[in-house]
């Protein structure tokens, strides 16, 4: 009932922005509103189609859209030239699956209930992937570091070029690890994985599907419209920030990774509450994996070749921080295969504290990402 009255922002946010030409802070109020309810049904479209696609194309379909409207979100953001936005959305995506959307999960269940228990070593996998991501997403920040030591002292222009070629490499990387997990668990070992989504009351199927032409239907819709909303709200997006007194930078990091997510904090809370604590585990875990695997580096391939070219240099040492403490504390709650409702508070906490900190930072933007990285390192081998 909530999602389907946020469907009323669809037509609200196209009179705002077309008939009534209002303040570009309502029209992107609007179409952030109007988006939710619209990744909700493409969420729900993807599971009807996947009935019809059988189960290795239905699972590939589900975590291939999965992420879909956040996508669809940074490509418009990053065609309007903010990148540092995109990147900040990138983070935000990586910390809101993993702190907000699991800490939730773990609240709701925990509250009515005891002890949640899932399959530790599923999780255990997905906690070895998040460390993957820690890796190569930090990487390329030390890299432009190292390029600015006396012994290689790389210009400025030479160090972007090689920044880029490095994230480039790391995006290639990436996507084909990806594409071996989609092969290891809907292929080699599907029957593994299969066995755990039962012992742990698996996702099943929709009660009554839809037909084939209505799911592709709804999903061709929804990714159109998402695609309409996107370009609305790219567009509000500076003047949005400057009449709030906010940095889009922020809006970046934790407005935008929300709402491009909500889908799945909504999934992650439904299933813990029916008591499929790993169901609600691997949906968190996994589209936090997602966003690193495949959205980032696919991010980083399209604005290569739509002319908008992206690095994977983070220019605040803030958001490194945030990600390798993503997979220690995701890592720490998830290892025993229990959860109780105190450490999702711990998760919330974790993130209510980051999101402090990205409200009052003021990011110094790509070119001071070097700068940023040399503190960052000196501070962790202090």
């Amino acid at each position: 009932m909530f999602m389907n009255a946020l469907m009323a922002f669809i037509p609200i946010s196209l009179l705002l922005k077309y008939v009534f030409h209002s303040p570009p802070l309502w029209v992107f109020a609007a179409a952030v509103l109007a988006i939710v309810p619209l990744a909700d049904w493409l969420r729900r479209a993807t599971e009807h189609v996947a009935v019809h696609a059988g189960p290795t194309i239905g699972g590939l379909l589900n975590v291939t859209f999965g992420n879909m409207a956040e996508l669809i979100i940074a490509i418009f953001i990053l065609l309007s030239g903010n990148v540092e936005v995109v990147k900040a959305q990138i983070t935000g995506s990586i910390i809101g699956n993993a702190l907000l959307g699991l800490g939730l999960a773990i609240v709701a269940a925990g509250l009515a209930r005891a002890p949640q228990r899932f399959n530790a070593a599923n999780a255990g996998q997905l906690s070895a992937m998040l460390f993957l991501t820690v890796i190569t997403l930090t990487l390329p920040a030390v890299f432009d570091y190292t390029e600015q030591l006396p012994g290689f002292a790389a210009e400025a222009g030479q160090r972007g070029n090689l920044d880029e070629k490095l994230s480039l490499g790391v995006a290639v990387i990436l996507i084909v690890v990806y594409l071996l997990n989609l092969v290891y668990t809907l292929v080699t070992h599907k029957d593994v994985f299969a066995l755990a989504d039962s012992d742990e009351g698996g996702h099943g199927q929709p009660a009554q599907p839809w037909s084939l032409p209505l799911s592709l239907g709804v999903l061709l819709g929804g990714t159109a419209l998402i695609a309409l909303e996107s370009e609305m709200l790219s567009g509000a997006l500076e003047a949005t920030a400057g009449q709030l007194g906010l940095s889009e930078f922020f809006l970046g990091v934790i407005v935008l990774a929300v709402v491009g997510n909500f889908a799945e904090y909504l999934a992650a809370v439904y299933f813990a509450r029916q008591g499929q604590m790993g169901l609600a585990v691997n949906i968190a875990i996994g589209a936090t994996v997602q966003v690193a695997l495949l959205t980032a580096p696919l991010l980083v391939l399209i604005g290569y070749f739509l002319g908008h070219p992206m690095n994977l240099v983070f220019g605040s040492p803030l958001e490194i921080i945030a990600i390798i403490a993503v997979a220690l504390t995701v890592t720490a709650v998830t290892k025993d295969g229990e959860t109780t409702w105190f450490e999702g508070v711990l998760l919330l906490a974790v993130y209510a504290a980051l999101a402090l900190a990205f409200y009052f930072v003021t990011p110094r933007g790509a070119e001071g990402a070097g700068e940023a990285a040399l503190h960052l390192v000196r501070a962790l081998a202090a």
